[in-house]
């Protein structure tokens, strides 16, 4: 028999989750999302904006434990779901999952297998155009694995605090990244510099001086970028680097994905991961 926790625990652990991490599956019908209890839920997307959509349909088709701490990323290839937490990364079949099987494939513990040492790994996207893994933690570096040959390539420099997201720019060849610093670098990953550096507290209609100025969610579809945390959840256009629309969402974001044709969505400090359909309109929201 399943163990049913009391309604009183369930409750409360509503209201105390984050979440931290989502990813869409290849084939873009399912979102899956990460909290901070080490769960990984499936949602199915073609039933939540179905016109049909019921209140049930906007609830996860899977949950289950990924980790033993926080999921602080997800990450999809072609056949894989990649989760991360405090140093380990695990791998997870997309056909399995969406059969309600949930054994991980394979399990990586980057500390222990090389000489670089990442206290949590807190953010990680694949770079197609090498093949690379690019990965941000708490050591305020980004590092770029070569997927091929199984080794750390490169190190970006830069931030001066703990990084918590990164996103590719896979048209211009650049790679971002949101870090404690405020700030979110813009890198050319064919020179491994930082070309443009956006504080995003700074500006006066995005700063919440009341979160703070750490930038916990950033996301690129090459010409728009999506960023949150302490300043408010923003859309920049990257060839001004201004901010072209500030979405009035309470508390903190920390995730946030583009989908398509402008879908958004975005996570934080509640189990409701908010659904845009448009840049300015919230359609509804998904919950665990």
């Amino acid at each position: 028999l399943r163990y049913c926790p009391p309604l009183a625990v369930c409750v409360l652990q509503l209201l105390h989750m984050s979440v931290f991490s989502q990813s869409f599956s290849p084939c873009g019908r399912y979102l899956a999302a990460g909290n901070n209890y080490g769960e990984i839920a499936l949602f199915s997307l073609s039933a939540a904006l179905s016109p049909d959509a019921t209140v049930q349909s906007q609830k996860p088709v899977l949950t289950f434990t990924a980790h033993e701490g926080p999921v602080f990323t997800l990450i999809s290839s072609d056949c894989h779901l990649l989760s991360a937490g405090n140093g380990e990364i695990s791998a997870w079949s997309w056909t399995e999952l969406i059969k309600k099987v949930t054994v991980s494939l394979n399990t990586q513990q980057p500390g222990k297998q090389h000489d670089l040492i990442i206290p949590e790994i807190n953010a990680m996207i694949i770079n197609p155009r090498d093949n690379s893994l690019v990965v941000g933690g708490g050591d305020n570096n980004v590092h770029i694995l070569d997927l091929e040959h199984g080794v750390f390539k490169s190190v970006l420099q830069g931030h001066s605090d703990y990084i918590h997201c990164v996103s590719v720019r896979e048209r211009e060849a650049d790679i971002l990244s949101g870090s404690e610093d405020g700030a979110v670098r813009i890198w050319d990953s064919r020179m491994d510099q930082s070309v443009h550096c956006i504080e995003v507290y700074k500006y006066e209609s995005c700063a919440r001086p009341q979160y703070g100025k750490w930038i916990s969610c950033v996301t690129t579809d090459s010409d728009w970028m999506l960023c949150g945390g302490g300043p408010s959840l923003s859309l920049w256009h990257l060839r001004s680097l201004s901010p072209t629309s500030i979405f009035p969402l309470t508390g903190c974001q920390r995730q946030a994905a583009f989908h398509q044709d402008m879908v958004l969505t975005a996570g934080g400090s509640s189990d409701h991961i908010e659904v845009f359909t448009n840049l300015s309109y919230r359609a509804f929201s998904l919950s665990f």
